[in-house]
């Protein structure tokens, strides 16, 4: 599986890697355009990058979320490094369904703008006033969708980062997810679905947790 690693120190290995999945039509090399490792490098942060292509359009492909997981979350994991899964719009989609799947595997999440379902699943859990209050119907095997908001209201797992643009056009599905989180652990700023914002959503998140 293609990756690209940038680290903090050049020839030392930090204490926590973050691995990168981008969103939809998106690359590795989107995020290098995009400054992701410089904000780390200017904070002076001890913080390695790991930007992957799965190469996949579509949850329902399970084969490249099993090579990611075997060739790189946990060889990671057992070099002993703290490791955080990280992603945007699509990617942000796919890290929640790792962590569904495999809670124990991860530190923590860090979601920018990510997709969270679609609009009948939304609507049903509006419906009942957050997912805190929602009883998801029987679940298929292959209902992703519904098994990343059955993992959400057991709030189980990792710890979650949300960031995303008040103008974004998933905006209310993601007001949804942050009612289920502590108020420090959302970042809620004036933009869209774009790089733009998700440059400024990294640099708050820096900011915040790596003080």
């Amino acid at each position: 599986m293609h990756s690209i690693l940038k680290s903090a120190r050049p020839g030392c290995t930090a204490e926590t890697q973050m691995v990168w999945l981008p969103g939809a039509y998106h690359s590795a090399q989107d995020f290098l355009r995009e400054g992701f490792p410089q904000k780390v490098q200017e904070r002076e942060i001890s913080l390695d990058l790991r930007f992957v292509d799965l190469g996949m359009a579509h949850l329902e492909d399970r084969e490249p979320l099993a090579r990611l997981r075997a060739e790189i979350l946990l060889p990671a994991r057992r070099s002993g490094v703290s490791v955080w899964l990280a992603g945007i719009s699509l990617g942000g989609a796919i890290a929640l369904d790792l962590a569904s799947c495999h809670p124990d595997e991860l530190d923590g999440l860090c979601l920018l703008a990510p997709y969270l379902g679609n609009r009948m699943l939304l609507e049903e859990i509006a419906a009942a006033r957050g997912a805190g209050s929602w009883e998801p119907k029987e679940l298929a095997q292959d209902d992703v969708e519904r098994r990343i908001w059955r993992h959400i209201k057991a709030h189980a797992g990792p710890a979650l980062y949300l960031g995303y643009g008040q103008e974004d056009r998933f905006s209310a599905a993601h007001a949804l997810l942050a009612e289920e989180l502590p108020a420090d652990a959302v970042d809620v700023i004036a933009g869209g679905h774009d790089w733009r914002t998700w440059t400024t959503l990294w640099e708050n998140f820096l900011d915040s947790q790596f003080k």
